[in-house]
């Protein structure tokens, strides 16, 4: 098997373990804050990372990954960004109707393609542009309601959309930047992400529920839940890291819509919620979308890969141009010609960014 066949396996386990581990922790985390009534998201998300750290270190001392030191003020401002954020999403949640919040969820790839386009000089085809709007109208069918605006709720809105960009391109850049894993990333970032919500994790939940984290009852059927969510949180956070590396931010949020579609399945059949037309139909577009970018984005690669290809090939005619022509007596030196080695050329030299 090539280094490129491994490469596209790699990826589509990343983006299968992804979608089963997030639509898992999301049914999960359904029946303990809407049957058990456990509704600290903020604090419980500061376990998920706190157990995600826990299980690394042990990964770590068991040498299933090598630990690779990172600047620090790099890994600090990443860590404590990626816990802003995720507080934000919960304030923007809690400070706006629900058909609202979807709305800053779907605004995060138009901001994301913004960014990169921007600040990255990353260019996005007119027929990939295209995908992401029919993805965005169906889900956006699918999953938006009720609409309502306050001034509070807009502005956390979009300081979380941005800090949730800056944070997912962070991930990938730093990944190919530093030639660090997913792992050894998050394995470093993991303490400051769960330390900045440890911290703020029970007073947000206070100030958007009226209720204190630590005076909640917790029953034997309560911590069951919260221990199965916390390890399959290992999953999620492990995965989210790996597609981002593997793939883009775009990508990344691309499947979580995805998710988004399969749980209003899943709640429909596992747990009887509310489902009409509209959200049949939403989801169909969204599928359509997806299928369109998955097809857009995997033709443009073959095509790059192509192109890149082709490079190397033409080096070496052009090498072989000039030996022949200083045999032939029509060129310069032949120790000039001998010492010009053809550019070195890895059709793998970003796979292990």
């Amino acid at each position: 098997m090539g280094e490129g066949e491994r490469f596209q396996l790699g990826t589509v386990g990343a983006l299968t373990l992804s979608v089963v581990s997030s639509v898992s922790i999301v049914i999960c985390n359904k029946a303990l804050i809407s049957s058990l009534g456990f509704t600290f998201a903020t604090t419980l998300t500061s376990w998920h990372l706190l157990v995600t750290f826990c299980s690394l270190h042990v990964a770590l001392k068991m040498k299933f990954f090598e630990h690779k030191p990172l600047d620090q003020k790099t890994v600090t401002g990443f860590g404590i960004l990626n816990g802003i954020s995720i507080g934000l999403l919960n304030l923007s949640l809690g400070f706006n109707s629900v058909g609202f919040y979807q709305m800053t969820k779907l605004a995060i790839i138009p901001c994301t393609v913004l960014l990169e386009t921007l600040f990255l000089a990353k260019r996005f085809s007119r027929s990939i542009q295209i995908a992401l709007l029919v993805l965005l109208l169906g889900v956006g069918i699918a999953t938006v309601t009720d609409v309502q605006l306050n001034a509070l709720g807009s502005v956390l809105s979009l300081l979380a959309v941005i800090t949730t960009c800056v944070a997912q391109i962070m991930t990938n850049t730093i990944q190919k930047k530093h030639k660090v894993s997913s792992t050894q990333l998050l394995y470093q970032s993991c303490p400051y992400q769960s330390g900045t919500l440890l911290i703020s994790g029970p007073f947000l939940d206070w100030f958007l529920t009226n209720q204190n984290v630590f005076a909640f009852k917790y029953t034997t059927q309560v911590l069951a839940f919260i221990i199965i969510s916390c390890l399959i949180s290992v999953s999620v956070n492990f995965s989210t890291f790996l597609v981002i590396g593997k793939t883009s931010p775009v990508t990344y949020q691309v499947l979580g819509h995805l998710k988004t579609c399969l749980v209003l399945a899943f709640g429909y059949l596992l747990l009887h919620d509310p489902f009409d037309w509209r959200n049949i139909l939403g989801i169909l577009v969204a599928l359509i979308g997806m299928v369109l970018y998955s097809y857009f984005c995997t033709r443009e690669s073959q095509k790059k890969v192509s192109e890149e290809a082709t490079q190397p090939l033409q080096a070496g005619e052009g090498e072989s141009d000039r030996l022949i022509g200083v045999e032939n007596g029509s060129g310069g030196v032949v120790t000039d010609a001998v010492a010009q080695k053809a550019p070195e050329w890895k059709s793998n030299k970003d796979l292990h960014a």
